[in-house]
């Protein structure tokens, strides 16, 4: 344990709601969620107007829905999130070079590494002026911890939220401690709470009071002295700059169970692409593949198949993920399907013949791309004729341009119609209209940025989103009991 509070906890605030109010001043200060909205979606994201109506992270949208009918249902655009969340991650590697990030939103900083002062005052400061560069950068706002701890230094800016900043002062972790629950400790999950319910144990300070052999007889001896020592608010994890993933994975839920062996075949396939693509972003190979099938009743079943050494070739993950699937029974109906790898490593071992195989295939793909050309030239067939014959799905929230109107988002779509609004982050609010989804002028957009995007000589050039219900910066510099008991 550290004697001072230099480790830092970021966590930005309703992150992908977040983005979404600051993008569009429309919903801002108006509930908005974010994930699946089909009828098998899952909430990603609840701003905080919606989790006042008990709407939150993990629920079913349709749920959401039930609770919360009149908020905004918008599909995530990760683009954004990821644009944003570089920025912030910039900030934080300006502060010190080991920077620990959780996710797009979240991340521990060792400040001590970073040469500030081990100090309450020093720390404080620092983590004040983070905030101000995050909201000056984004024009959203977070939520800072800090502690002597990465465990204490969470539960700080979880106390904190949102907008704010709590310190916990080493010396004081089982005071602040003891009267909350179990599930505040890192590994309680619902087993292990249920586990410690039925021993009579729900708080922190009667899991310290159980004492080590209780929880090692309860729980076995990794989690019980593991579990004993953070309940005691001892946890000498460092901040590690860099976390070695030791898997990528893709999954999709469907509304409609998927029935026929040929459609779930193509799901595999288009999962197997988007994997092997993550795969190359990161700059890795695998030597395992593992395919995920959750069927209509919710049995989950995984196979996996260790190839010979690892590759990031397409055609062999696409061709190991297909012998996976042949091995499941799918007549019943598929809910979800994911393909993954595991085994990642830095390198490649080359498949001479998936290469060949590849090869091939370029090269079939090269002809009759040929062969098409010279048939549309010779006047036999009308180009993307197939193509211009399907629909286009317009789904909520989707960055979209207008050759007369300019830049919108989507609010709807059905029968045929799709409506869009028509506003930029530095925007009044804008007007709706509503086009065929078949319209030649409206086309996919890209994310405007949220902050300094007005033209010069335009509006404002304001931080594009300061929720309405959010208070003013805190000046107070008040003890740590009272920040925390206030909040």
């Amino acid at each position: 344990m550290r004697p001072a509070p230099t480790i830092l906890h970021l966590d930005m605030d309703a992150f992908f709601a977040a983005a979404e109010q600051a993008a569009k001043p429309s919903l801002r200060g108006k509930p908005v969620v974010v994930g699946g909205i089909g009828a098998r979606g899952v909430v990603s994201t609840a701003s905080y107007e919606a989790r006042v109506f008990g709407v939150r992270s993990a629920m079913p949208t349709a749920q959401a829905r039930r609770l919360c009918p009149n908020a905004a249902y918008l599909s995530p655009r990760f683009t954004l999130y990821r644009q944003v969340s570089e920025v912030v991650m910039e900030l934080l590697h300006a502060l010190s070079p080991l920077v620990e990030p959780l996710s797009l939103d979240e991340a521990f900083v060792d400040l001590e590494a970073g040469g500030v002062p081990a100090e309450t005052a020093a720390v404080r400061a620092v983590g004040e002026q983070l905030r101000r560069d995050i909201r000056s950068a984004t024009g959203l706002t977070g939520s800072v911890g800090l502690a002597g701890a990465k465990m204490l230094a969470k539960i700080a800016s979880e106390a904190a939220k949102p907008n704010g900043l709590v310190v916990i002062e080493p010396g004081t972790e089982r005071e602040l401690l003891g009267p909350m629950t179990v599930r505040t400790l890192p590994g309680v999950g619902p087993a292990t709470a249920e586990t410690l319910r039925r021993a009579g144990i729900h708080t922190v300070a009667e899991t310290a009071e159980a004492g080590e052999a209780e929880l090692v007889r309860l729980l076995g001896r990794a989690h019980g002295a593991g579990l004993y020592a953070m309940a005691l608010g001892q946890d000498d994890r460092p901040v590690v700059a860099e976390r070695d993933a030791k898997s990528i994975s893709v999954e999709d839920t469907f509304e409609v169970d998927l029935t026929d062996r040929t459609r779930v075949r193509s799901e595999v396939l288009r999962l197997a692409d988007r994997c092997v693509q993550r795969l190359r972003a990161a700059g890795r190979s695998g030597r395992t593949v593992v395919i995920k099938v959750r069927n209509y009743d919710f049995s989950t079943l995984t196979r996996s198949e260790t190839l010979r050494g690892p590759t990031d070739d397409p055609a062999v993950i696409r061709e190991a993920a297909v012998r996976l699937l042949e091995t499941v029974d799918t007549t019943g109906g598929v809910r979800l399907l994911g393909v993954g790898v595991s085994g990642l490593a830095d390198f490649t071992q080359e498949d001479l013949f998936a290469q060949l195989a590849t090869e091939r295939e370029a090269e079939e793909a090269a002809a009759a791309a040929a062969a098409a050309a010279a048939e549309e030239a010779a006047g036999r067939t009308e180009p993307h004729e197939a193509e211009e014959e399907r629909p286009r799905r317009w789904h909520p929230g989707l960055d979209v341009v207008h050759d007369e109107y300019g830049a919108g988002w989507v609010q709807g779509s059905g029968v045929g119609r799709v409506t869009v609004r028509f506003e930029t982050p530095w925007s009044a609010p804008g007007r709706v209209r509503t086009f065929a989804v078949e319209d030649p002028a409206l086309r996919p957009g890209e994310p405007l940025p949220l902050v300094g995007g007005a033209p010069a000589g335009g509006q404002s050039s304001e931080p594009a989103i300061l929720p309405k219900f959010l208070p003013p910066e805190p000046g107070d510099t008040g003890s740590v009991g009272e920040a925390i008991s206030r909040r």
